[in-house]
C-alpha cells in the first residue's frame, strides 16, 4: 500500500510539472521562438538549445513556469522584434541592447505591465514610440538610446510613477518635452541628449527634486532656463549645450557647489571633482551590463 502511495505521489507531481511546461509551452514558448526566429537565432553569440530545458537557455530566467527575465545583452541578435512578445506577460526584464535590432518597436510591448527594466540602446529601431506607454506601470528604467526613433516623447511616460532612469538619447525624436516629465517623482537620469527637440523647457521639471542627472544638450531647445531648475537640489549633472535658448538667467539660483558637470553655452565646460566623462558620448553613455558568458 505505502507503494502505491508513493507512485501515486511521483505520478502527481511528474504530472503537475509537465503541466507547468506545458503551460509554459502554450503561452510563453511561442513567443521565445516568435523572437529566435525573427532575430537569427541560429547566428547568436550564444544560442537557444530546443532540446533542453528553456530554464538552460542563455538570458532567460524561469520561475513558477513563466519567464520573468530575457537578457540577450550583445548577443548578436539581427532583425526585429515579434509582435508576440507581448505574451510574456510576466516578464520583469527586457535587456536586448548592443545588438542589431531593425523594425519598429511591437505595439504589443505596451502590455507588458509587469516589466521593471526595458533595456534596447545601441540598435537600429525606427518609428515612434508606443502613445499607451504608460501602459507599463511599474517600469523603473526604460532606456532605448542610440536608435533611430522618431516623432514625438509620448505624453504617457509622465504616468509612470516608478520610473528612475528614463534614456531617450541619440534617437530622431522631434516636438516639445512633454509637461507630464515633472510628474515622475521618482525620476534620476533624464537623457534626451541628441535628439530634434524644440520649444521651451517645461517648467513642470522642477518638480524632479530626486533626478541627479539631466542631459538636455544637442536639441533645438529655445527660450529661457526656467528658474523653477534651483528646486533641484539633488541635480550632479547637468547638460544643456548646444541648443537655442535666448536666456540663461534660470541658472543663477542654483547651487554650482552641488554638481559635478555642469555645462551650458553660457560658459566654458566645467568638471567638479574626481568624475571625469567622455564629452563626446556625454554623462548618459555609462554601460553597466555584463556578459556573463565572457
Amino acid at each position: 500500500m505505502k507503494g502505491l502511495i508513493l507512485f501515486a505521489t511521483l505520478f502527481i507531481t511528474g504530472a503537475v510539472s509537465v503541466f507547468a511546461d506545458e503551460e509554459l509551452v502554450s503561452t510563453e514558448r511561442d513567443a521565445l521562438i516568435d523572437l529566435f526566429q525573427s532575430t537569427n537565432g541560429k547566428e547568436w553569440k550564444t544560442t537557444w538549445d530546443f532540446d533542453k530545458p528553456i530554464s538552460t537557455w542563455k538570458g532567460l530566467e524561469v520561475e513558477d513556469g513563466h519567464v520573468i527575465r530575457i537578457n540577450l545583452f550583445a548577443n548578436n541578435l539581427v532583425g526585429s522584434l515579434p509582435e508576440s512578445i507581448g505574451n510574456l506577460g510576466h516578464l520583469v526584464e527586457l535587456n536586448l541592447a548592443f545588438n542589431n535590432l531593425t523594425g519598429e518597436l511591437p505595439k504589443n510591448i505596451v502590455k507588458l505591465k509587469s516589466l521593471k527594466v526595458f533595456k534596447l540602446e545601441m540598435n537600429r529601431i525606427k518609428g515612434s514610440l508606443p502613445t499607451a506607454i504608460g501602459n507599463l506601470s511599474r517600469l523603473e528604467e526604460f532606456s532605448v538610446f542610440n536608435n533611430f526613433l522618431s516623432g514625438p516623447i509620448p505624453e504617457s511616460f509622465g504616468e509612470i510613477e516608478t520610473l528612475k532612469i528614463l534614456n531617450l538619447s541619440s534617437n530622431n525624436l522631434k516636438g516639445i518635452i512633454p509637461e507630464s516629465i515633472g510628474k515622475l517623482s521618482n525620476l534620476e537620469t533624464l537623457g534626451l541628449f541628441e535628439n530634434a527637440l524644440e520649444g521651451d523647457i517645461p517648467k513642470e521639471m522642477g518638480q524632479l527634486t530626486k533626478l541627479k542627472e539631466l542631459v538636455l544638450a544637442n536639441n533645438e531647445l529655445a527660450g529661457e532656463i526656467p528658474m523653477e531648475f534651483a528646486q533641484m537640489e539633488s541635480l550632479k549633472i547637468l547638460q544643456i549645450q548646444n541648443n537655442r535658448f535666448n536666456s540663461f538667467k534660470g541658472l543663477d539660483a542654483i547651487n554650482k557647489d552641488q554638481f559635478l558637470v555642469f555645462d551650458t553655452d553660457e560658459r566654458p565646460f566645467q568638471e567638479f571633482g574626481e568624475i571625469k566623462f567622455d564629452t563626446t558620448r556625454m554623462a548618459d553613455t555609462k554601460f553597466e551590463d555584463v556578459d556573463e558568458n565572457e
